[in-house]
């Protein structure tokens, strides 16, 4: 008697928690006459609400990031840790300066310091530990077991990954690239996935949520074909990734478990339903407390928030700064420029350039293409979002979390996502427009 009752309250559980996670990152609705997720909803009326207070507290969050690899005593653990805790520094000294509107005229330009802090940073810092709390409904109770066994016959062949990281894809593509990234660690941490798998992941699926889409497509003037717009950039980055996973770096990295034993999916090679189902309710059994669950993902999300903003504050800033007041991104342009020649882009010397300044910040190549060919505004617009890896936010993002890949990697994996990128939606673009 007793097991059929805790059986019926593992059920309930799942289904339960399941629900509320898969109705805050997963169901649009409407309100106010924008449609978003509930959890971008939840993020807006807190920052509404909060008002004055919501700088204050991302200034906070900046210093206490700033501070924490000095605390802990890692900051010169190795040369990246080194360099990114200095620049961590660096960040809160412009946050400071922007707060106080004590900065230069350059750092006080729209387009610079309150773009990054208004934009990105406000943002990311309530996003990232509002999320995390509702995160543990997600991965705490069986809900990515569940799916994972009912997917992994799609997931395993074309991405290489497990069936349970699908949730990781559309938690990116609905909620943000820091939900989906928090996902990731979350479980690659708990042992759930390889060390491949996690780059895979974070370097393939982690892109700028449908939200900001919307906003790339008005800059380009792409509403209009929203749907044509959407589905080719859906289509183009997970065709892109089912092709870097193929080559290096991400082909030759570690596909052991973080700690030496994970905790791989079960195979199901029949009775699908079935399996899925006592995956998902072993999890649940094995849960932790409610209360315990929230506060461990609470943690885990305010500390990432700690280590994200700072680092988008200064690397997002130097990004800007290079694009705005130097040739560096002209230059680079140079290396897609054949690429873009070859493909008989319109504007082909201008769409270069616009694909190699997606690496400081992806919403740059819009901006500068906004006079364009249509055909070169589409072509942009999808790589902008499907190249994934760019410096203002994303970079910071990965290497805040324990998933072991270095900044030369995310760099050559963003060369090459850029270039099939490029190769991809150009030929669509023609078909479509």
């Amino acid at each position: 008697m007793k097991k059929a009752a805790d059986s019926w309250s593992h059920s309930l559980k799942f289904l339960f928690f399941s629900a509320v996670g898969i109705f805050m990152f997963f169901v649009p609705i409407t309100v106010k006459g924008k449609s978003s997720i509930p959890l971008d909803h939840l993020v807006t009326w807190v920052r509404d609400t909060a008002g004055e207070a919501v700088p204050i507290y991302a200034l906070l969050v900046i210093l206490l990031g700033a501070v924490y690899p000095f605390y802990t005593k890692t900051w010169n653990k190795d040369r990246v840790t080194t360099t990114f805790s200095l620049l961590k520094v660096v960040g809160l000294i412009a946050a400071v300066l922007l707060y106080f509107e004590w900065g230069p005229s350059w750092l006080s330009d729209p387009n610079m310091g309150p773009f990054l802090f208004e934009k990105l940073v406000v943002p990311v810092g309530l996003l990232v530990p509002l999320g995390a709390v509702f995160l543990a409904f997600i991965v705490g109770y069986g809900l990515m077991e569940f799916i994972g066994v009912l997917v992994q016959k799609i997931m395993r062949p074309i991405w290489k990954t497990p069936g349970r990281s699908a949730v990781d894809a559309v938690a990116s593509f609905v909620g943000s690239y820091s939900i989906g990234l928090l996902i990731t660690n979350r479980v690659f941490k708990e042992g759930k996935y390889t060390v491949k798998e996690a780059a895979i992941i974070a370097t393939g699926f982690s892109t700028v949520s449908a939200t900001f889409m919307i906003v790339v497509a008005n800059t380009l003037g792409l509403m209009e074909m929203w749907n044509t717009y959407f589905w080719t950039t859906l289509v183009v980055t997970f065709l892109v990734t089912a092709i870097t996973v193929r080559i290096r770096p991400l082909s030759r990295m570690d596909d052991s478990y973080v700690g030496g034993e994970g905790h791989p999916e079960e195979v199901a090679s029949e009775k699908y339903l079935q399996t899925a189902w006592r995956s998902a309710m072993d999890s649940s059994q094995n849960a932790p407390s409610f209360l315990n669950n929230i506060w461990s993902n609470l943690k885990d999300g305010f500390v990432m928030a700690m280590s994200i903003l700072p680092s988008i504050m200064s690397v997002g800033l130097i990004g800007l700064l290079l694009a705005e007041y130097t040739p560096v991104f002209d230059w680079i342009g140079y290396v897609f420029y054949p690429i873009t020649w070859a493909l008989q882009l319109p504007d082909a010397m201008l769409a270069a350039k616009a694909a190699s300044i997606g690496v400081a910040e992806m919403f740059l190549p819009a901006l500068l293409v906004t006079e364009a060919a249509l055909v070169t505004k589409f072509v942009i617009g999808v790589v902008s979002v499907a190249s994934i890896l760019f410096f203002s936010a994303s970079i910071p993002c990965v290497l805040s979390t324990e998933i072991p890949i270095s900044v030369p990697k995310l760099l050559w994996i963003w060369f090459q996502r850029t270039v099939l990128a490029l190769i991809l939606a150009t030929p669509i673009a023609y078909l479509l427009l």
